[in-house]
């Protein structure tokens, strides 16, 4: 968990990745040598803050995105919401810009809802502020700010230890309505041929998703898959005995939306562990659930 814990510890709310991007670059460059294939990494220039990495004879590709949700400052201490936060009178949000450090307090208005934040002084425009970062891990579970998506980059990671086969391309923009996905999907098909996916994302736990059962496989949200592409991932989820759910749920979205609104006929699937909390500081998720992710991602690349 020492990874993950560094991983949330990152700003890198949507529109810059960068720090992600260059941390994961660096541990791309120290750990390959120990992962089972050496892949071809593609980063910079035309893929912006976004990474493709290649492994041998990709069938398949794995999607997950840096980006965390956060807030912008604005005028007279105003905050503007990036992507959906939840927001609490309280919340400790932290960020730096050409004066220092700044460590303040979200404050939100009762009767408007509006949003601002208190402090010693005023925050330049333009700045962005994040949750301060609580790691909390106990025997079962880890909450932190944004394990949604840094479990999801985690798990990433994590299956480029022993993927043979594969590629894995890490996003940008995905909490604030998305763009990187189109011109990743594009090269990758264009280059490559692959056309199938798997969404490296973390779901809500919800009346029908439980914590502890399982990584939820998703049969729709508020987009729906070809049938048959998840019917594959079912039998070969069943056959491996890796224990997960089934999610159905109508609204939402991830990286998925813009596969299936691309020009290219991609194959698709929403497959993540259950976080409670969603998009809060004190963001929570089963250790059972992560192990269960991780282990269906290794089995469906090697059998998709």
């Amino acid at each position: 968990m020492q990874l993950l814990q560094a991983l949330c510890q990152i700003s890198a709310p949507s529109g810059h990745e960068a720090p992600l991007t260059e941390y994961l670059l660096d541990y791309i460059r120290t750990h390959q040598a120990g992962w089972r294939t050496h892949p071809t990494v593609l980063a910079g220039g035309e893929f912006q803050d976004c990474i493709i990495l290649v492994f041998g004879t990709p069938r398949t590709a794995v999607f997950a995105h840096l980006d965390s949700i956060g807030f912008t400052v604005r005028y007279g201490r105003q905050l503007v919401r990036i992507g959906g936060p939840n927001v609490e009178t309280g919340y400790r949000l932290v960020g730096q810009d050409s004066q220092g450090e700044i460590d303040c307090t979200l404050v939100v208005d009762k009767e408007t809802g509006a949003l601002s934040y208190d402090f010693h002084r005023d925050v330049e425009r333009g700045t962005e502020l994040t949750f301060y970062c609580d790691f909390r891990e106990t025997e079962t579970t880890v909450q932190s700010c944004y394990l949604d998506n840094r479990l999801g980059v985690w798990n990433a990671l994590r299956l480029c230890e022993t993927l043979e086969n594969g590629i894995v391309a890490f996003s940008c923009w995905e909490e604030h309505g998305g763009g990187s996905v189109a011109y990743l999907a594009k090269h990758i098909y264009e280059t490559y041929g692959v056309r199938q996916a798997l969404i490296s994302d973390i779901t809500w736990v919800t009346e029908g998703v439980r914590p502890g059962q399982g990584v939820a496989i998703s049969l729709r949200d508020s987009l729906i898959p070809r049938r048959s592409y998840v019917e594959r991932i079912r039998r070969i989820t069943e056959a491996a005995g890796v224990p997960h759910q089934l999610e159905v749920e109508g609204s939402g979205g991830s990286d998925a939306k813009e596969l299936q609104h691309g020009a290219q006929p991609w194959d698709w699937c929403f497959i993540g562990a259950p976080e409670d909390n969603v998009h809060s500081p004190h963001e929570i998720v089963d250790k059972r659930d992560i192990s269960s992710m991780l282990a269906l991602y290794q089995v469906l690349l090697q059998e998709l």
